[in-house]
Order: C-alpha cells, then structure tokens, then sequence
C-alpha cells in the first residue's frame, strides 16, 4: 500500500511560466521524468544532507526533498522545480541512506536479506513566485535471502553507489527483490503519480485534464 502524508499547499497567486527543472543529479528520477513526456531542465540541488538533523524517516525525507526544491528554486524563481529524496528503512529499523564504501553497503545488503524494508519518497513542487505542494510516498520492499555469493556479486557490479539502501528496483537489483507494496517508481526515486497530484493541487500547466 502506498500512503501520503504530511501534504502542504501554499495559497499564493500562480504564474504562468511553465519551465521545469529537476532539483537532482540521478539517472532514474531523470529517466522517470522523461517518461511523462516532459520537457525540463536538470540542476541539482547544493544542499548538504548531512546538515539536516531529523531522524524520523518519513520527516526526513519529506524535509530533503523540500530543502532540496526550495534550494534550486531560490535561485530559478520563475521554473516549476521538483525536489524529492528517498530513503530507506532496513527491518530492524535503522535508517539506510547511501552507502560511504563497498563494505558500508554490504552491511546494508545483510540487513535486508530475506526481510522487508520501507521506502519513503518524500516529493516537493515549488510553483514560480514560492507556492509549495509536498508529501510522501512510502512502500515497502521485501527481499529472497541473499548468499554470500550474491552479495557478492552485487557489490561487484557497483550498482549499489549511490543508492540509498544500496539497492536499486529497476535493473539488475530486481533480482534480488522478492515482491514490493506500493509504488514502484517511487522506490525507484521519483514517485510518478504523487508527482501528477501535486502538479493538479498546484494547477501545473502539464497536465491536460
């Protein structure tokens, strides 16, 4: 199942402009983006995520991909930009971010074998002139019972770099993944149909309907 939360919405005056930019540097959430048939711009955010101190996950998530849009925004005033982080959440609880080296990210990959993980996706709009629309996106991904071998093998095809969790949904990591419950795109990085309900609460001019 898929749950949102913590939704805002900002009630100033839109403008028109509808240049977009996307607040990341990550080849899926671009890949996802371009999926929708959108013409945008990409400049990544600047913003330090370890200067952010939250821990709750789902916070945390919702925060960054908020700090992350509104940091781009500042500077890109009249775009539509789309800011959005995803962490997860290792079954017994501890919170999984990007891993710091190989060995960082086999110890993630061990905490996950054979268990189900949370996936939180938190997604910003920020409309030109400030106007604001966030929530998140959580699901959850349950993994086979890794070998040693297979872990192995994953930490040797380098696809963990980078990757929250040190996983990826698309690609090969798909072969170490189970089943999921929720949005697959939002494990991925970049939840395609939260971002098609904020862009409505905003009245974006992307969509048709």
């Amino acid at each position: 199942m898929v749950t949102y939360k913590a939704v805002t919405l900002s009630t100033k005056h839109m403008n028109a402009n509808s240049h977009l930019v996307l607040a990341s540097a990550s080849p899926q959430r671009k890949t996802l983006l371009e999926g929708l048939g959108l013409s945008f711009e990409v400049i990544p955010s600047q913003f330090n995520e370890s200067d952010h101190v939250e821990h709750d996950p789902v916070k945390r998530s919702l925060a960054l991909g908020e700090l992350k849009a509104k940091d781009v925004a500042l500077r890109n005033a009249d775009s539509w930009v789309i800011g959005c982080d995803t962490l997860v959440v290792a079954p017994d609880g501890t919170l999984l971010e990007k891993p710091n080296d190989m060995d960082d990210a086999r110890r993630m990959l061990q905490k996950q074998s054979g268990g189900t993980s949370q996936v939180h996706s938190g997604l910003c709009v920020v409309a030109p002139g400030g106007e604001s629309a966030s929530a998140v996106s959580s699901s959850s991904v349950t993994f086979k019972k890794l070998s040693s071998e297979e872990i192995d093998w994953w930490m040797h095809t380098k696809l963990w770099e980078g990757r929250s969790g040190s996983f990826q949904i698309d690609g090969l990591g798909q072969l170490m993944i189970e089943r999921i419950e929720g949005d697959w795109a939002s494990v991925v990085g970049l939840p395609v149909f939260l971002l098609g309900e904020l862009f409505q609460k905003l009245k974006a001019p992307y969509l048709s309907w």
